[in-house]
């Protein structure tokens, strides 16, 4: 099919060329007419059959490009019908194998029929006996289809149950590892913040402790000096000796009681004297810090 394709697209390209040559050469003129003319302008013609030759040129190669393009066009096409044709052939091939299979079964089922059915010829009693057999067996075969299509049924179920169980089970585990990585992020977090704030606050307690210390020795410093202005020394009594005492004051600074420590009795004395007489005491407006020194103790060194 192909070469007699080739050889008509041959003769079609052939014939087209000539027609293109016998347009572009061919005079259609109804009657030749002499003209004469200077040969300068005789050559023009000349250079006209010049141009026509290179359109007529460029005409073939154009035809030729047509026909290359035709030529491939019918090989893809032949060979898409070649393997169509392989295709078919294949499917055929299965048909046909299929069909002598069904064949090869139909003639089995004839045999065993023609079998049955003498069987039955010879002995109608036998015959009825092998379709009593039959017919139980049948049932049987129904009977275990059945039995084994429940058991198949209640398997399925029992498996999706057990398959879905087995899912919660292992949801309700990560979910308990989630929770339970949650909870311990949480608690770590937390301890976290909770050691944070108690070393914040100890830094505060430790800091204001400080203050009150540095605000209790400021004022005890300021009560000694007080006792030390109202107090009477006596240089031959007082020297090198001191005195230990314990005050109660009110938030005023009014003194409401004076226990006397140890120390020299003269001092101690004489330092008694002068708190009771100076009546009040240096003391902080700050409840915390007068909470501290509500009942301070000093020590009454005379200085001279």
């Amino acid at each position: 099919m192909s070469h007699k394709f080739s050889i008509a697209l041959l003769l079609s390209v052939v014939l087209h060329v000539s027609i293109v040559v016998f347009l572009f050469i061919g005079d259609f003129s109804s009657k030749p007419k002499k003209i004469s003319m200077p040969v300068a302008e005789q050559v023009k013609p000349i250079q006209a059959v010049i141009v026509d030759q290179s359109k007529l040129k460029k005409a073939i190669d154009k035809l030729k490009k047509k026909k290359s393009d035709a030529l491939a066009a019918e090989n893809k096409r032949i060979k898409n019908i070649e393997r169509r044709a392989r295709d078919a052939k294949k499917r055929r091939a299965k048909e046909e194998a299929r069909i002598k299979k069904l064949e090869r079964q139909r003639k089995k089922k004839e045999k065993e029929k023609r079998a049955a059915d003498k069987a039955a010829k010879n002995s109608k009693a036998k015959a009825a006996e092998a379709e009593k057999i039959r017919k139980i067996k049948e049932q049987e075969k129904q009977k275990a289809d059945d039995a084994a299509a429940l058991a198949r049924s209640k398997r399925i179920k029992e498996e999706a149950a057990a398959k879905k169980s087995e899912e919660l089970r292992l949801k309700k585990i990560a979910d308990r590892k989630r929770e339970e990585k949650v909870r311990k992020e949480r608690a770590q977090q937390e301890e976290l913040l909770a050691q944070q704030m108690a070393a914040e606050m100890a830094n505060r307690n430790k800091a204001r402790r400080q203050q009150l210390m540095s605000e209790i020795n400021r004022y005890s410093a300021l009560i000694t000096q007080t006792i030390s202005r109202n107090m009477i020394k006596d240089r031959s009594t007082m020297e090198g000796k001191s005195c230990k005492l314990s005050i109660s004051l009110a938030p005023s600074g009014f003194v409401t009681q004076v226990k006397i420590g140890q120390g020299n009795r003269i001092v101690c004395e004489a330092a008694k004297t002068a708190i009771y007489k100076a009546g009040t005491l240096p003391v902080s407006k700050d409840p915390e810090i007068f909470k501290e020194m509500r009942n301070v103790s000093v020590t009454v060194v005379p200085e001279f």
